[in-house]
């Protein structure tokens, strides 16, 4: 759908609380997120659960993990730098672990920074912001119920 002008939102967006939005011939939506302005979000019911795979950097090193709740989760962790999310479980989490293994640090989930994962974590995020990508997931998985 062609976008016809970018503005500032009359108010943050209701799903991600971004405040830019573009205004297609159909109505405002959120720049950030896609959502319909004005469209109604029930606090009643539970938000959806979008699996990730995350990207984690702290210095020369880079956490692969997974989670349902990222803001959550990456409260608890050490980091630098949110560098990526790609939708996925535990059993994707599972194969990048084995994809990156020649890169581990010790037996944890952390992986040496080398220029094979930053390729990989440069096609995940295909220029996107980690948390633009998933407000946009959190939206078309609020627009399917």
């Amino acid at each position: 759908m062609p976008r016809i002008r970018e503005a500032p939102l009359e108010s943050p967006c209701r799903l991600c609380g971004a405040l830019g939005g573009y205004q297609l011939s159909t109505g405002w939506v959120c720049a950030s997120c896609g959502w319909q302005v004005g469209r109604y979000v029930d606090p009643e019911l539970p938000p959806p659960r979008i699996d990730v795979v995350y990207y984690l950097r702290l210095g020369t090193s880079v956490k692969i993990g997974t989670t349902f709740n990222p803001r959550q989760r990456f409260a608890a962790l050490p980091h630098d730098e949110v560098l990526a999310f790609e939708r996925g479980d535990r059993s994707l989490e599972q194969r990048r672990h084995l994809e990156f293994a020649d890169d581990r640090l010790g037996t944890s989930e952390w992986f040496g920074l080398t220029r094979r994962l930053r390729a990989h974590i440069r096609k995940v995020a295909a220029g996107q912001d980690a948390w633009v990508a998933h407000a946009r997931w959190v939206s078309e998985a609020y627009s399917q119920r």
